[in-house]
């Protein structure tokens, strides 16, 4: 499902390379193995709090804003939108009805329930009364990119379903790595495209000023769409309003373990629990969004990290069979779902 993140430490490649979650976490090494930080359990003195193994996963919450915000918000082909306002203010209508667990809820029922994009895009747009009442696009002919994972399907065929409702001419097409497609929106061969506030931002930033770039995306989410328009005025890209829904690095804990523990945010994990084991992708250990940052920004006691991978399968599994503590997985996750 993932792929429209780049570095966890906020340098955003390509749709298909997933994750500034994912490059924020790791060491090189096999799972199972250690930092070469880790120390024996409870070195802060605090409770080791052992691993509890469940089905069901709760996303700690980043009450002290670790990771930079990675809200969707529509890219638009700034041409198209100057010309036609109204495409922009029914998009807008999108983003306001879309939380994070309304994200979830979607990707449950692609993921999970096995429905299509197109299925559940039209579902939504029904229950949330997204439907135009006004013509007002009769004649004029969108494009809506569709990026390759379920995720940026189903939400493109949302905004293809409320423009189609408002008379637009409004089709989908799959569109593959953000280096690619974008030169398409900003051509105006794409109209649209469901992007991500910090990962674009970025993005952005590095294709102007080069790959080492001092990152302009922050935790502070309107300060960060003010760069990404600045960015995107140079390159003929607009932007409607962000949702509140995020995809972005979240780190969870099983339902059993929080419950146990009585914990729900990253800072009570930090005060309540020692001897803690975190598990995500190899680079975690060496990531400011990853373990690097859940040490510094929240004192965690990580005494040991397993390797293996970014919000995948192999995190999960072993969230579910006790193995660790904390998993890196995004905060949009299916699994997520209650």
């Amino acid at each position: 499902m993932r792929s429209h993140r780049a570095t966890l430490t906020t340098a955003a490649t390509t749709l298909a390379a997933v994750a500034l979650l994912v490059s924020g976490c790791g060491a090189p090494g096999s799972s199972g193995t250690t930092t070469p930080a880790a120390t024996s359990a409870a070195s802060s003195g605090l409770p080791t709090c052992a691993p509890v193994a469940g089905d069901t996963f709760v996303a700690l919450t980043d009450d002290k804003h670790l990771q930079n915000p990675d809200n969707i918000i529509p890219a638009i082909n700034a041409a198209a939108a100057s010309a036609d306002p109204e495409l922009t203010t029914l998009l807008d209508s999108v983003s306001a009805v879309l939380d994070t667990p309304t994200l979830v809820g979607l990707n449950k029922s692609v993921d999970v329930d096995r429905k299509t994009s197109v299925q559940v895009a039209k579902a939504f747009v029904a229950d949330k009364g997204l439907a135009a009442s006004d013509k007002v696009g009769a004649g004029k002919k969108v494009v809506v990119g569709a990026p390759n994972f379920s995720e940026g399907a189903t939400l493109a065929n949302i905004y293809a379903d409320v423009l189609a409702s408002a008379g637009y001419d409004a089709t989908t097409q799959d569109v593959g790595n953000r280096e690619l497609y974008l030169t398409d929106l900003e051509s105006g061969a794409i109209t649209v495209v469901p992007e991500y506030v910090s990962t674009l931002t970025e993005f952005l930033n590095t294709k102007k000023n080069g790959a080492n770039a001092p990152a302009v995306a922050t935790p502070d989410l309107t300060a960060t769409v003010a760069k990404l328009t600045e960015l995107g005025s140079g390159v003929g890209l607009s932007f409607g309003t962000p949702a509140a829904a995020q995809d972005q690095n979240a780190f969870a804990v099983t339902t059993a373990f929080a419950d146990k523990y009585k914990v729900k945010t990253l800072s009570q994990l930090a005060s309540a629990c020692g001897g803690i084991i975190l598990g995500g992708p190899p680079e975690c250990p060496d990531r400011t969004f990853c373990e690097v940052g859940l040490k510094s920004t929240y004192g965690l006691d990580i005494t040991e990290f397993t390797s293996l991978d970014a919000g995948g399968n192999l995190t999960k599994d072993a969230l579910r069979q006790g193995k660790i503590t904390l998993g890196l997985i995004f905060s949009s996750d299916a699994s997520l779902a209650s």
